[in-house]
């Protein structure tokens, strides 16, 4: 448990270990040794926005005047991901994807046929390795940490150029490489990732990450860095920005990034501010936030669609919760991830949110796909391709883009619906502890759990604990936050700690409410503190298993 909980250097794996590692670091030499051009493909989310930053971040230390005269970049348009050749400069000489592009094989022979050589610097599996890129890529070689994200592999082609030319710049942008891991929910529990994220949460010093955490609109107000707020107030954020953010929204955020355009003065975009100047990641701040509050209000209304369309077609007969959008309340395409995200704990089943689209005059439904992790089902993703009914299934395991033809929806809802024939889908909870209600829950029980805290991430999940037998007393439970439309629960124990349910009602409260006697629940969740320091139990979900009234 001590490795575990303080790794050290000794776990941090050889950069050679991964392939073509010497190769790529040889290419990239070679044509800043030849004063060449390079171009690097930004891809299109936070561990894209991280990746690409550490590497100019990176080589701007070491050839500065290269990269503020050679080296340009290009942020997608939109969604994308992977090369698009059509915008790549004619005179490049060389093509950097940082976070993409393993599977791009026909865009590395066309820039290969240019005379362009390409440098992949990747974490997403891929069928074989490219004949015309040298590809560097953890998932396709015998390097043991899986784990690592687009920023990892990048972090570690930088530490093995420090080892090359005797420098020691690559750990000044460990917390890029921290937050991208965690953004694009790795595991967190090989030891090199444990080493990696605890460097990196030892203080933020990237322009753009330091200044969202000593912003109050961010949620810390002085908390630890730990990846469950990594992921929660600082990936949503950026995230945001790539999706639903504007071009210029866009490369003022991924600017504020790089240390040599940061604190560069810009004519003020705030209101009230015209004829102002403010630096670049001022400005990426307030605009993180912004485009954070747009994107939640388009998602709500799109929720709203979905909750409709779920009740209306009996969508909850399946196995898959596979809902076609009406065209009318169709959900921006860059919504549908996060969409699917908000129903996955709702309905307990894998999910696909489709959008209607018509491409060379046949009608398709494009999306989003996700896999319920909490059962034992396999790969939503691999089960797609597997079925042939589908254009492609492509990204990660459990959360992918899909495409399929009209005429092909209800054959591949029956599909799933036989794979998963066994699969139950009522919420089921594997709990690590079970504490008796009127015995075990405390302060003290409650600290000594979330005091773990920058243990918890994905795959090393803070404990699941039920409670049970827990009487709630009507003098206990109070309802917060109704006229913000943020009804909270919280039930208040004798020395200070709380129980605490988000997303209740006034109903709930009434439902669990006694004025004379108590009502006595079974409930799971997870221990933490309040932003005040407080410790308490989030219930995550909970049943009524009896109710005493007293009457005199």
């Amino acid at each position: 448990m001590d490795r575990f909980k303080y790794p050290s250097q000794n776990d941090i794996v050889d950069p050679l270990k991964l392939e073509h590692m010497h190769e790529g670091v040889q290419m990239l030499m070679k044509h800043v040794g030849q004063n060449d051009k390079i171009f690097i493909q930004v891809d299109s989310d936070c561990d894209g926005y991280t990746s690409s930053a550490i590497l100019i971040n990176y080589l701007n230390c070491l050839f500065p005047h290269f990269v503020q005269t050679k080296i340009s970049y290009r942020i997608h348009d939109g969604k994308q991901h992977g090369l698009l050749t059509e915008t790549i400069p004619e005179d490049v000489k060389l093509v950097i994807a940082p976070d993409s592009s393993s599977n791009d094989y026909e865009q590395h022979e066309e820039l290969h046929n240019r005379g362009v050589d390409v440098l992949v610097l990747d974490h997403h599996e891929a069928e074989k390795y490219s004949e015309y890129a040298c590809v560097i890529n953890n998932q396709m070689c015998d390097y043991p940490t899986k784990a690592l994200s687009g920023a990892g592999v990048v972090y570690k082609f930088c530490c093995y150029m420090d080892e090359l030319l005797g420098t020691s710049y690559a750990d000044d942008y460990v917390d890029l490489a921290t937050t991208g891991i965690i953004a694009d929910v790795m595991p967190l529990k090989d030891f090199e990732i444990r080493q990696i994220i605890l460097k990196g949460m030892q203080g933020f010093r990237n322009p753009l990450l330091k200044t969202m955490v000593a912003e109050d609109n961010f949620h810390f107000q002085g908390k630890a860095l730990t990846p469950f707020n990594i992921a929660w107030y600082i990936a949503p954020y950026i995230n945001a920005i790539t999706r639903s953010g504007t071009q210029s929204e866009k490369q003022v955020v991924f600017e504020s990034m790089i240390e040599f355009l940061a604190y560069k003065t810009v004519p003020s975009t705030k209101r009230g501010c015209k004829g102002q100047f403010e630096t670049r990641v001022e400005q990426a701040v307030r605009t993180c936030k912004n485009v954070k509050n747009r994107q939640t209000k388009s998602k709500d209304n799109a929720m709203d669609a979905v909750l409709k369309t779920i009740e209306k077609e009996n969508l909850l007969e399946n196995k898959i919760l596979a809902i076609r959008l009406d065209p009318k309340y169709a959900a921006d395409k860059n919504l549908t991830g996060l969409i699917a995200n908000g129903l996955l704990d709702t309905y307990c089943r894998p999910i696909l949110i489709l959008n209607k689209v018509e491409e060379d005059g046949k009608v398709k439904w494009q999306g989003s796909g996700r896999g319920y992790d909490k059962a034992n089902l396999g790969s939503l993703r691999d089960l797609l391709e597997q079925s042939g009914l589908v254009d492609y299934a492509q990204g990660h395991a459990m959360a992918f883009g899909v495409s399929l033809p009209e005429e092909n929806y209800d054959a591949l809802v029956q599909y799933v619906n036989e794979a998963y024939k066994d699969f139950d889908c009522a919420p089921i909870y594997s709990v690590d502890l079970i504490w008796d209600g009127a015995k075990d829950l405390s302060s003290r029980a409650f600290s000594e759990i979330a005091d773990e805290e920058k243990i918890w991430g994905k795959g090393v999940e803070d404990p699941l604990i039920a409670i049970e037998n827990l009487r709630i007393y009507g003098k206990q439970l109070r309802l917060f936050g109704l006229d913000k439309g943020k009804p909270t629960l919280n039930i208040q124990l004798d020395d200070g700690s709380s129980l605490v349910k988000f997303k209740s009602s006034e109903e709930e409260y009434e439902l669990l409410h006694s004025d004379l006697g108590y009502v006595i629940i079974n409930a799971v969740g997870t221990c933490t503190r309040s932003n005040w320091g407080i410790p308490q139990f989030m219930i995550t979900d909970y049943e009524i298993i009896g109710k005493k009234d007293y009457y005199f």
